[in-house]
């Protein structure tokens, strides 16, 4: 067994153990839910050390795209193993409530029981890079209000998990942006603490209404960090083309 395959079967039965009834429940009515922290510090810290090593395939920096201000690596497969175990573990969990949002939200995707049946439909449609990322924010970086689509093939749901420390920054805050049919924005301002996720939707959500189900669209983003540095990790089920 290697040295952290130990942390890497708690960290499963941590996501096993969470409160799916309600995170479901939230969901549905808000469009996220979040969860108790799933990683301890010294798990965030590892990860957030590999910034600067060679684990990933693509580097963009925001503001040359129009994206914000900061910038964010595309992690490279072999995915380091708690990035791994989160996409893995969670995605069965995610499943059967994708498959609950087809109908209303007109996908024609099956999205199989575990995470390898859902990346070989990806495969087939020309989508094999892996999309999990690490993000970093410095003082007055921020990000733009956006949807991670990287194809045809779109797994409804997605997560982020915070890996620094509220004492080491300002600011900085997840935001989502909720627009409803013939209604102004709502914004939600969704406050994590270290190694805790937040699991939204990727572009939009069902909801019911007086003339049945209709479609909400969502953009999330970060607010502007206002003192000190920010790290985090996004797990994004679909991968690229």
């Amino acid at each position: 067994m290697r040295p952290d395959a130990s942390h890497d079967a708690a960290l499963a039965a941590r996501i096993e153990e969470l409160d799916w009834t309600g995170i479901a429940r939230n969901l549905e009515a808000h469009g996220y839910a979040t969860t108790a922290p799933l990683l301890d510090p010294a798990a965030c810290d590892a990860l957030a050390d590999l910034y600067g090593r060679n684990r990933f395939r693509s580097r963009v920096i925001m503001a040359r795209h129009g994206f914000g201000k900061g910038e964010y690596q595309y992690f490279a497969e072999p995915l380091p193993p708690a990035v791994a175990t989160l996409r893995r573990a969670f995605y069965p969990h995610l499943a059967p409530i994708a498959r609950a949002w087809s109908a209303p939200l007109g996908l024609d995707t099956p999205f199989p029981d575990d995470l390898e049946g859902f990346r070989q439909l990806c495969r087939a449609a020309g989508q094999s890079k892996p999309t999990p990322l690490l993000l970093r924010y410095g003082e007055g970086d921020y990000n733009c209000l956006h949807q991670d689509l990287y194809g045809a093939v779109v797994f409804p749901l997605q997560l982020t998990v915070l890996l620094s420390r509220r004492r080491d920054f300002d600011g900085g805050e997840f935001v989502l942006v909720e627009q409803r049919p013939r209604m102004q924005s709502r914004a939600e301002v969704v406050p994590l603490e270290q190694g805790q996720a937040v699991i939204f939707a990727v572009r939009h959500r069902p909801v019911a209404g007086t003339r049945g189900t209709y479609r909400v669209n969502l953009r999330h983003g970060v607010s502007r960090v206002a003192r000190g540095q920010r790290y985090t990790l996004g797990v994004i089920f679909h991968d690229a083309a």
